[in-house]
């Protein structure tokens, strides 16, 4: 199944950069059911103490590993950022055995029950009952803010890194096209007409009124009281940059964009 979302041949098409010292991209196609192109993103970031926490792996190709290398290679964080973004946690873990899994209620039992994802031990958990007295370990706590939207359709986990003021989330709010993403492909990011539906609805320009209607209608639906509660949550942290899985990152204005995205969510009511 996962051979009809990502490319056959990562590193040909991966995109790796330094978003900043301590922050590394790799960006890569990736095509939701096959059909919707919104492009794949992993982060790296460097903390303070100079161990390397991982955001949704991507495939750890050569470059990816020189890269690594290039920081240190003290990988002792691998994170799921919510329930769908885990692909590549078994091919980390592998290389990185000692290094701590962390993820979201439900997801151990999904990958348990595949024999594809089997075998991981996950050594945090994020869940509904315990996210208000969560804590990983002193270094991780230091450098990071982190807060789970269990009440999101995909249960989504979102770390915000202090040193540098930087968002990193998955599928809480999207910013299409996923240009970077496709740069080093044949394909463009808007090609095919399912995606340019997509980028329509799940963009940031302007009043972002679709990805502000489809948030608000689809995945907050069920509890959009403890959809709100995560959102004010997040807003209070002071990031000026949002690394999202799919689309663009945000370097200008994001804490503007994503007060805008969710504006009904913060004042609690649709306007």
């Amino acid at each position: 199944m996962t051979s009809k979302l990502i490319p056959s041949d990562p590193a040909s098409v991966m995109v790796i950069r330094k978003v900043t010292p301590n922050i590394l991209t790799c960006s890569a196609p990736f095509a939701r059911y096959g059909k919707f192109k919104v492009g794949g993103r992993g982060t790296i970031v460097r903390l303070q103490n100079n161990s390397l926490a991982v955001f949704s792996p991507i495939a750890l190709t050569p470059d990816v590993r020189t890269h690594l290398e290039e920081l240190g290679n003290n990988v002792q964080y691998i994170s799921a950022l919510d329930y769908e973004h885990h692909i590549f946690i078994s091919e980390w873990a592998k290389a990185f055995p000692n290094a701590k899994i962390l993820g979201v209620e439900g997801l151990p039992e999904k990958r348990e029950s595949s024999k594809e994802t089997a075998g991981n031990k996950f050594d945090h958990v994020w869940t509904r009952g315990n996210k208000d007295d969560f804590r990983v370990d002193p270094d991780f706590d230091r450098d990071f803010e982190y807060e789970y939207v269990g009440s999101h359709a995909n249960k989504e986990l979102v770390f915000y890194y202090k040193p540098d003021k930087t968002l990193i989330e998955a599928d809480l709010m999207f910013n299409l096209p996923a240009t970077e993403q496709y740069s080093r492909t044949k394909e463009g990011a808007e090609q095919g007409v399912l995606t340019k539906l997509f980028v329509g609805f799940m963009n940031t320009q302007g009043a972002a009124k679709w990805q502000k209607r489809f948030i608000w209608y689809a995945p907050s639906a069920k509890d959009r009281k403890g959809f709100n509660q995560s959102i004010k949550r997040i807003n209070s942290w002071d990031f000026q940059r949002i690394i999202p899985c799919h689309g663009d990152v945000i370097e200008n204005n994001a804490k503007g964009i994503f007060q805008t995205v969710f504006d009904w969510h913060i004042k609690s009511q649709k306007a």
